[in-house]
């Protein structure tokens, strides 16, 4: 489950930079970090609650 995770999250991030470099494509950074920021919000939840 880590490791889907952390491939969502370089997943993310790289449509994110991929956004930001060509301007036509700015829904795509935005996109990309809604997704990396969901995503890492999830993990964050579902660690904590594990921990419990």
């Amino acid at each position: 489950m880590l490791i889907l995770l952390i491939v969502l999250l370089v997943l993310w991030l790289i449509l994110a930079i991929v956004g930001f470099a060509i301007k036509g494509l700015l829904w795509l950074a935005i996109i990309g970090i809604v997704l990396f920021a969901g995503t890492a919000a999830i993990g964050m939840v579902r660690r904590r609650g594990l921990r419990r």
